[in-house]
């Protein structure tokens, strides 16, 4: 039979955050797959398990992930970490489980901490429903995309991002969102330095800037609506965009020239001119 392949939640600091299973499962597997070693065999030492630490991380390859499919299927038990929370959260581990369960390899969640939900329950923002985005891209159109689609959210948006770039990410939200939007930052979450604070993103923006924050952080942002509130009617769907080559034909049929026509389709549709003589070649 096959071993079962578990994922294991682990601590976001505080090792008394540790589950009672979760640690008998640390101990008793016989390998542990984590998505920095280092990072992870002091969590061991501190639950006394000796099982092999395999490194398994968004750049590995296929030869590791290979190597714990065959440790699986040749009946071991092994548990999959990542550094802090829950895996496959903002973490490579999904590769991982999609593989296993391809192979029909049994897959068990040993649940535990998550800095998701942990910073929403102490934001003060509604988390009914929420949109987890993780890490979003540092520049560029899937950036812009993205800070649109958190500023257009009905619900909540969570954002993760490392320290030094939180000033600019709460700049550009400010900017996307509107400098009044309500948000919070929590970071070093259940560490020693832990702190969760709330207010609108300017204000916000404006105290990281003086003092940029340290350790993992977690961004949140409210959504537009507002429990209760009627939405009134949905707005009218845009008018589908105008045939061009039927307006071109058209056009032409009335006698007038092709430069005539490229003009007048260029206006009407709003395409180029260069690409409105082009298409009225073509006919």
């Amino acid at each position: 039979m096959a071993g079962t392949l578990y994922v294991v939640a682990t601590p976001l600091g505080n090792l008394e955050d540790l589950s009672p299973r979760a640690a008998s499962t640390l101990k008793r597997v016989t390998a542990i797959a984590a998505e920095d070693t280092r990072h992870t065999k002091p969590l061991l030492t501190h639950v006394g398990s000796r099982a092999e630490l395999i490194s398994f991380h968004a750049h590995s390859s296929e030869a590791a992930l290979h190597r714990i499919l065959h440790l699986l299927a040749s009946g071991k038990d092994v548990a999959l970490v990542t550094d802090a929370g829950t895996p496959t959260v903002s973490d490579p581990g999904a590769r991982l489980v999609a593989a296993a369960r391809a192979r029909d390899i049994p897959v068990v969640s040993i649940p535990g901490p998550t800095a998701v939900a942990a910073a929403l329950s102490v934001s003060g923002l509604g988390a009914d429903r929420y949109l987890f985005l993780g890490f979003i891209p540092r520049k560029g159109a899937e950036r812009r995309r993205l800070l649109d689609v958190v500023a257009r959210s009905e619900w909540t948006v969570v954002l993760f991002e490392a320290p030094p770039r939180v000033p600019e990410l709460l700049a550009d939200l400010a900017a996307a969102c509107g400098a009044d939007r309500p948000a919070a930052v929590a970071r070093e979450l259940t560490k020693l330095f832990e702190e969760t604070r709330a207010g609108t993103l300017a204000e916000l923006a404006g105290y990281y800037a003086e003092a940029p924050p340290r350790g993992e952080v977690t961004v949140m942002v409210a959504g537009t609506g507002k429990p209760g509130r009627d939405e009134g009617p949905a707005p009218p769907a845009p008018p589908a965009p105008p045939d061009r080559e039927a307006r071109a034909r058209a056009l032409l049929a009335q006698g007038m020239t092709r430069r005539d026509v490229a003009e007048q389709l260029a206006a009407e549709t709003g395409i180029t001119r260069n690409s409105a003589y082009r298409l009225v070649n073509d006919l």
